[in-house]
């Protein structure tokens, strides 16, 4: 299996300014190659392939006689193979069109072989030697080795390596959890535990605040403006390594100490949008557009990253990750007698269902009912093809219309959720013996 690993480096000033020209040549390069692909493709129809790109470079050495003493050749080609693999991607619908590179950016190099690592000293070539913080050893044959730096000038090395291990079989038994994702708490499990977004990135937020404000008084292009930027980006650089540092402890928790992992597969990027819109169309003609708190919340909550950590530690431990239909009203429906009660607002935040007389805090009860649902679609895939069509059949179905499982295949990422069935003496019962509770 492929593992990086990523360290802190140290390059003196001299190799800085070596690294810089390598930034350069290479970001030079992507963006005249993208450049030639769209004329290419508005003049033809077509783009160019890796092996045309390629095959452009020892003109432009001639002609441009930097690039071939300012960075290793290598780079060059690996700066071919990442345009067509973003190419790739985006005609794939995995990623979106390939954007032109600026230098303010982060910047960063690939060299694909003829790194040496030598103690605590790392030997790039056309670079030399440079120091690297060794806080932990790796092993497995080195794939690539990416060299970069953020726009707060801290510089990073990045090894990619593959080894002889293998994930393990995959297994559902055990412990499960459901885990809610909030706004108030960053995320609610279904034993009851709630979890807080850290306290220092409230503090670095209002830091972060201030010095955008200051930096809005600088004159532009000035050497004040240029040290104010290095500042902000300092201050994000603190913000995101202590909401990394987080989602990865969180996440390691969680995987440890339970079996199944359940959560809903949300669209962070919609969400965002759509409380943005909703705060614009209450804005008053002419008036300064406004921020909505929510959308703020969602986005610094970084929902996606943490669950694409639980996704991939899931993956190396054996353990099921799985991930439920987020159009069920998983709040509203109680996890004991599965009745459901109309629209609860967002300020609601406990509620009493009218049938069981149970009272539920909102996020514990969505987070048992994600479990519930995901204890239910291992079941069901567990089950032999003619059993599923017969439950198919009988069940009801939610009003998502991506939940339709009449076609008795495998579910996948969509569902239902069983809701009580009210009978014809006004009681409440379960359509069949797979609900939830």
């Amino acid at each position: 299996m492929y593992q990086a690993y990523k360290y802190r480096i140290y390059p003196t000033s001299e190799q800085q300014l070596a690294l810089a020209k390598s930034f350069g040549c290479c970001r030079w390069f992507w963006n005249y190659s993208l450049n030639l692909c769209h004329e290419t493709y508005r003049d033809t129809g077509k783009s160019l392939s890796r092996a045309a790109i390629q095959k452009m470079l020892p003109q432009l050495k001639k002609e441009h006689e930097w690039l071939k003493t300012d960075t290793y050749s290598q780079c060059l080609q690996v700066v071919a193979l990442n345009l067509s693999t973003a190419y790739k991607n985006f005609f794939d619908r995995q990623a979106k069109l390939p954007k032109f590179k600026s230098k303010k950016g982060r910047q960063s190099i690939t060299y694909p072989q003829n790194v040496e690592f030598q103690d605590n000293y790392i030997k790039l070539p056309k670079i030399g030697l440079v120091y690297y913080r060794r806080h932990r050893d790796f092993s497995g044959e080195i794939k690539t080795v990416t060299v970069s730096v953020n726009p707060d000038g801290k510089y990073f090395v990045s090894v990619l390596v593959e080894d002889d291990r293998v994930n393990p079989e995959k297994s559902a038994e055990g412990k499960a959890i459901g885990i809610d994702l909030g706004s108030t708490h960053f995320c609610i499990t279904s034993d009851g535990s709630k979890y807080k977004n850290p306290k220092n990135i409230a503090k670095y937020t209002l830091n972060l605040k201030r010095k955008q404000q200051k930096l809005a008084r600088k004159q532009k292009g000035s050497n004040a403006q240029t040290k104010a930027r290095i500042k902000i980006a300092r201050v994000q650089g603190k913000i995101a390594r202590c909401r990394e540092d987080f989602l990865h402890k969180l996440s390691r928790k969680i995987v440890n100490e339970n079996q199944v992992i359940a959560v809903e597969n949300l669209a962070v990027k919609n969400m965002v949008k759509n409380q943005c819109d909703h705060a614009s169309e209450k804005e008053a003609p002419g008036s300064a557009p406004r921020h909505n708190n929510l959308a703020i919340s969602i986005g610094e909550g970084a929902w996606g990253m943490f669950e694409t950590m639980l996704s991939y530690k899931a993956e190396r431990e054996g353990k099921t990750y799985i991930e439920v239909d987020r159009f069920l009203p998983y709040s509203q429906t109680c996890n004991i007698c599965l009745n459901q009660v109309g629209s609860l607002s967002v300020n609601v935040k406990n509620w009493t269902c009218e049938h069981c007389h149970t009272t539920h805090n909102r996020e514990i009860n969505a987070a048992i009912n994600i479990k519930n649902e995901a204890l239910r679609i291992l079941r069901v895939r567990n089950l032999p093809s003619h059993d599923k069509c017969q439950m198919y059949s009988k069940q009801e179905l939610g009003t998502s219309s991506t939940a339709n499982l009449r076609e008795c295949k495998s579910p996948g990422k969509t569902s239902v959720l069983l809701d009580a069935i009210p009978s014809e003496d006004g009681n409440l019962s379960c359509s069949n013996s797979y609900s939830i509770g």
